[in-house]
Formats: structure tokens, sequence, C-alpha cells
């Protein structure tokens, strides 16, 4: 199945992709006794931690930034794009074995499953993104037009995901190991991206190897939009956007390739 033919299958099973995203959260929610609001009471939490804890009680300071709230600010935007990138490549991985008996039982593109996944992953981040977003107006922290230059850096971010989640996804099939190498890979990726720490300390040897992870541009990217209210620096971003498109179009033809052994692997 070639990308229009993917792109056909997505929208003619769109219904079917709208009600999993539903039927996923009224799973989490819905049994509990606070519902719905657990999925903004959880980023809340998280942003009161990264914001007013480190900010009022560590009193951590970023360099440059004279903001009371400029480390917080700068450690939640590296974590809001860190935590939508592993939970598209993580759930990608393994969302063909999570939902074996599914693809067993019912004739749908088996391609309707990662996009769940990112579906899903989008209404989250968008739920914390906002809390984000309503905390810098209230701190008066809030960037200018530069906000727009989020938009193509998501969509940067969300293509790479996918394509690693896919690609992932389809080999974890036939080798059970990989989603367990993921999970390890994953926190150390965490570590060689600067989110918890600013590019500026990082020793001049090891800088290079920093800024080969693709995740540097794109976490810096949110970073100088909302910490140092720039725009982009879109020649960085070039490089993670080419490796988004390869590493995409890899992926539809390697899930092309081995959807039919798929379910007899399952």
């Amino acid at each position: 199945m070639k990308f229009t033919g993917n792109l056909r299958a997505l929208w003619e099973y769109r219904n079917f992709i709208f009600a999993s995203v539903r039927r996923e959260f009224e799973a989490r929610y819905y049994v509990s006794l606070l519902g719905s609001l657990w999925a903004v009471l959880n980023p809340l939490a998280q942003i009161v931690v990264y914001t007013v804890i480190l900010a009022g009680v560590m009193r951590a300071k970023l360099p440059g930034v004279d903001s009371i709230f400029g480390y917080s600010i700068y450690l939640t935007a590296g974590i809001i794009t860190w935590m939508m990138f592993m939970e598209i490549v993580s759930r990608t991985t393994g969302t063909f074995v999570e939902h074996a008996n599914l693809l067993k039982k019912l004739s749908f593109p088996r391609i309707c499953l990662p996009a769940v996944v990112t579906l899903s992953a989008i209404i989250n981040f968008l739920i914390i993104f906002a809390l984000f977003l309503v905390f810098l107006l209230i701190s008066n922290n809030s960037p200018g037009w530069e906000i727009l230059g989020i938009i193509p850096v998501v969509i940067v971010q969300i293509v790479f995901a996918l394509g690693l989640g896919i690609t992932l996804g389809v080999a974890n099939v036939f080798f059970r190991d990989v989603a367990q190498g993921v999970a390890i890979i994953l926190q150390f990726w965490f570590w060689l991206t600067p989110i918890v720490y600013p590019l500026s300390i990082i020793p001049d040897k090891v800088r290079p190897w920093i800024m080969h992870n693709p995740m540097t541009p794109i976490t810096s990217a949110y970073q100088n939009i909302f910490v140092f209210h720039l725009w982009p620096d879109w020649h960085s971003l070039l490089v993670p956007a080419l490796i988004a498109i390869g590493l995409s179009a890899f992926s539809l033809q390697f899930f092309r390739h081995h959807a039919g052994e798929m379910v007899d692997e399952l």
C-alpha cells in the first residue's frame, strides 16, 4: 500500500480511529471518581513540580535568563516535547503486539493502530501544552508571534516519532525484545538530549555528539520559543526534518512489505 493508499485507508476508517481514541480515554478515566479530570490534573501536577518547586524551592537559574522561572520554563518546554515523542515511539512499538487479538479477529488497515496512538498522544500533548500556556500568561512569560514557529516543529517531531515507532513496531512483531530494548534506549536518549541541562554547559568535546541527536534541535526549538522568545533555528531543523521524511518513507515501505506476515506471526 503506497502513501496515498495509507491516507485513503485512514480517511475511510476515521470513525474507527476516533472511536478507538475515545474508548481509550474512557477506559483510562471512566471508572475513576474524578473521571476525565485526571487528564488535566496529572499534567497540571507536573507543571507545578517543574515550575513552582524548582523555581521557588531550589532557586534553579538558567544562564542568561533573569526570570525566576527561566530554568523551570526551559525544563518544562523540554519535558513536554520529550513526553509526546516518547509516548508515540514507545506505544507504537508495542501496538501491533498489544492488539494481536484485534488484528486476528477484525479486518481493517493495520496502519490505523499507529494513527490511534499518535492521535491520543497529540491530545495528551495539547492538554499539557494548554496548561503550560496558561502558566506562561499568568507569570508574564508568554512569547509573542514566535509561538507560531511551534507548528512546523511539532509536525517534524510527530513525523519523526511516528516513522521510528512504526519501524520498531513492525520489528517488535518478529523480535519481541525490541520493545524492551526501546524502553532502555529511550532512558539514555533522554539524558543525551538537552532537556535538564542547557547545551551551553556541555564540554566542547561532547557537544558535537549531542548535536547529532535529532531531538536536540527539536527540543531547542521549543526552548528558544518559550524561554528566549526567539524563532526556531530553521537551519538546524533541516536535518531532523529530512531524517523524519526519510524514516517515515522507509517505515511505510517496511510496514507494507511485512503487513501480510504480521498476523501469522502474532
